[in-house]
């Protein structure tokens, strides 16, 4: 399949940008899938990603949530993202959040190198206030349902990985007409805010992802006291990030079975 790609503005100013696929051969009006994106920003992974979506069927969409007027800060570059994530991708997971460790990592680089990777690890941790996005998320289905002419009318999916899960749960607690949100290894959304889920909702999490695993007993029971309806899967022996086959805690296994899974859910509740 022969895709269209492009990027697209949207909000009251247009300060929101999107990367969006989807197949130009259809003319009507199709279902959309929010694809955000891991704190690595919209890179290649999440480019692809955004197109396996798109060749299932939907306009997939992915928001730029570094990016503002179309522009992204020095340190959240497209080209200093990809530096960044080379250095954690060289350390264990998880060590590169050290102070110490990446320090120890960083001792042998030169000075130059220490700086930008420190400043654009520092500009991401900055940015973990997911509720700041919230104006964001709200713009973006705004613009796919009344806007956007390959999604007008139609119904909107969300998900997300790591920083983007958290953004995907934050979006369907916010959004009451949203179909569906998946987390991928994705914090859950403050406890204020399950009350207002609407939709069915899916998450995947790898059980030595302790951090996040340390979230999920307690949404799963706030999810069930609630009444809302959540179905969560935890893949043995799977690291956090174990979509993302860039990285080197890529596992095929837990990813086969849960795109597998994303799609049967998608199909369902965008039918």
């Amino acid at each position: 399949m022969t895709l269209h790609t492009e990027t697209v503005r949207y909000g009251s100013r247009s300060e929101f940008s999107a990367y969006v696929a989807r197949d130009p051969r259809v003319t009507t009006p199709m279902p959309a899938v929010v694809v955000f994106q891991e704190a690595w920003g919209v890179d290649a992974h999440i480019e692809d990603v955004t197109r396996r979506f798109a060749q299932a069927g939907y306009v997939a969409v992915a928001p730029d949530m570094f990016a503002k007027d179309g522009v992204r800060p020095a340190p959240l570059t497209q080209e200093r993202l990809v530096e960044l994530t080379g250095f954690v991708n060289e350390m264990p997971m998880g060590t590169a959040f050290d102070p110490q460790k990446r320090a120890e990592a960083l001792a042998s680089r030169d000075a130059a190198f220490r700086a930008r990777i420190e400043e654009s690890l520092g500009a991401i941790m900055g940015g973990m206030n997911l509720a700041a996005y919230v104006p964001q998320l709200l713009a973006t289905t705004k613009f796919l349902r009344t806007d956007f002419a390959p999604t007008r009318g139609k119904g909107i999916g969300s998900v997300g990985f790591c920083m983007g899960g958290g953004l995907s749960a934050l979006l369907a607690s916010h959004d009451p007409d949203l179909k569906g949100a998946i987390i991928f290894y994705g914090s859950p959304p403050p406890d204020d805010r399950v009350e207002h889920i609407r939709c069915p909702m899916m998450g995947f999490y790898g059980s030595k992802d302790a951090r996040v695993m340390g979230t999920l007993p307690v949404f799963v029971e706030k999810m069930k006291s609630a009444g809302k309806r959540f179905e969560s899967h935890v893949y043995e022996g799977a690291e956090h990030a174990f979509f993302n086959d860039a990285r080197p805690v890529f596992n095929v296994d837990a990813t086969r079975d849960s795109f597998a899974r994303t799609c049967t859910f998608f199909a369902s509740v965008l039918a």
